[in-house]
């Protein structure tokens, strides 16, 4: 009988420390997915602000490392490279365009909505545009590596804003189909974008800001019109 119990309390404790071990392992690993999170974290915080500061250009792995407290190497082991890093930053620009967007969105019906609904967001975004010219144009000077692709998530996050455009639009086309839809909002973003860009970036001439208001204004109601059937 003690020979039993003196067995039992072997298998018991053998039992309590593989427990204990598994339980440690996974504090560790657990511990370590925080940290690298944390770092992550930290890293996407310090390149936003680089953007915001310096631009795209002033992405460099040994300052952002220093920002970040930690040592060159480790940046890789958090993003793959500072191509997914910029994307990153990129991201909150994205979230932050989008909030606004989603401030200047009402619900209606009827071209006449629509048209106004299409003048609301393209003013919004000439106005996030010139309240933050350099992470705003990093969402367009950023391209990925050669024979790569946007991540998925990205994608989803442009797709996302594109939406905005297209409820409006259908509205104007209520019989074309949701491809046609989506190619006539990326035609409308290209044209109030490119107004915006030779307006900020004084490509042609200085455009005062109320001006290129007007500008925006005009061209979007115009083209709203047009996909409306000059209603």
């Amino acid at each position: 009988m003690f020979i039993g119990c003196s067995i039992l309390e072997q298998c018991s404790r053998h039992i309590l420390n593989g427990v204990h071990d598994i339980v440690n392992s996974l504090k560790i690993l657990m511990d370590t997915a925080i940290r690298r999170e944390q770092l992550k974290a930290a890293l996407i915080d310090a390149a936003a602000r680089t953007i915001a500061e310096q631009g795209l250009a002033g992405l460099k792995a040994r300052a952002l490392a220093n920002e970040a407290g930690c040592a060159v190497g480790a940046i890789y082991n958090v993003v793959a490279d500072l191509d997914e890093l910029a994307l990153l930053a990129n991201a909150r620009t994205l979230a932050a365009l989008e909030q606004v967007l989603t401030a200047a969105t009402t619900s209606g019906h009827g071209p006449d909505w629509a048209i106004a609904q299409l003048v609301k967001l393209a003013l919004a975004y000439l106005e996030f545009a010139a309240a933050h010219r350099k992470p705003w144009q990093a969402l367009f000077e950023h391209r990925v590596a050669s024979g790569r692709t946007a991540p998925e998530w990205y994608q989803r996050d442009l797709q996302r804003l594109f939406g905005y455009i297209e409820g409006p639009v259908a509205e104007l086309q209520p019989d074309a189909t949701s491809a046609r839809r989506a190619l006539l909002a990326r035609s409308l973003f290209s044209a109030a974008h490119g107004v915006v860009v030779l307006g900020l970036e004084e490509k042609l001439q200085f455009i005062p800001l109320p001006s290129l208001r007007e500008q925006v204004t005009t061209i979007v109601t115009a083209l709203g019109y047009g996909l409306a059937g000059g209603e």
